[in-house]
C-alpha cells in the first residue's frame, strides 16, 4: 500500500494531466454527449471534484475527527475493497451506474470552474495528509462499494479514483473523436 505522501505526490500528477487536458479542450468539447447514459468529459471532471469535496474527504475528515458517522472497528473491507487496495487500484472496468439527478454531475459552467476546483482539492489534500499519521485505524466509514475504510484508506481512495478516471478521460476523448494537439 502507498503512503499518503506518495499517494499524494501520484494524486497531484494525475490532476496535473487532468489540467493539461483541460487546455487543450473547448467548451462544446468539455460538454458534448452521444446520450443521456453518457457522461460529457466536462461531467467527468465535475464528478472527480464533487466525489473528492463532498465525500472523499468529509469521510477522512469524519474519521480524524472521530465523530458519531464511524463505525465499529470489527467491520470490514468487502472483498472488492480488499482487492483495490491489494492491488493499489480499481479494477480497469468500467463502472456504470444509472443516469439519475442525484449521481449524474451538471455540465461545468466554464474551464474556469474546472480548473479551480480541481486545484481546491490538491490543496485540501496537502492540508489533510500531514494530520494522517496522527489518527486511529479504528475509527471507520462505510463505502458503498469497498467497506469499512479508515480516513488513510479514504485518502488513498481519492488517488485510485482520480487515476481510474484516466481510463475514461481517454475513452471519452476517442469517442467523441477530440484530436490530440
Amino acid at each position: 500500500m502507498k503512503s499518503t505522501a506518495e499517494a499524494l505526490q501520484a494524486f497531484e500528477e494525475s490532476v496535473e494531466h487532468y489540467l493539461i487536458e483541460l487546455e487543450s479542450l473547448n467548451m462544446e468539447q468539455l460538454t458534448k454527449k452521444t446520450d443521456e447514459q453518457e457522461w460529457s468529459i466536462g461531467q467527468m471532471y465535475m464528478h472527480l471534484i464533487q466525489s473528492a469535496q463532498f465525500m472523499h474527504l468529509p469521510n477522512v475528515e469524519q474519521c480524524l475527527a472521530g465523530s458519531e458517522e464511524t463505525v465499529d472497528v470489527m467491520e470490514e473491507k468487502t472483498e472488492k475493497g480488499k482487492e483495490a487496495f491489494e492491488l493499489g487500484s480499481f479494477p480497469p472496468v468500467r463502472i456504470r451506474v444509472p443516469a439519475s439527478p442525484q449521481y449524474t454531475p451538471k455540465q461545468p459552467e466554464s474551464k474556469k470552474q474546472l480548473t479551480e476546483g480541481l486545484r481546491g482539492v490538491v490543496e485540501r489534500m496537502k492540508r489533510t495528509e500531514s494530520a494522517l499519521n496522527k489518527v486511529s485505524e479504528s475509527r471507520k466509514i462505510l463505502h458503498p462499494g469497498f467497506g469499512a475504510l479508515n480516513a488513510k484508506e479514504w485518502f488513498l481512495l481519492i488517488e485510485m479514483h482520480y487515476r481510474h478516471h484516466l481510463l475514461q478521460l481517454e475513452r471519452l476523448k476517442n469517442l467523441y473523436e477530440i484530436a490530440r494537439k
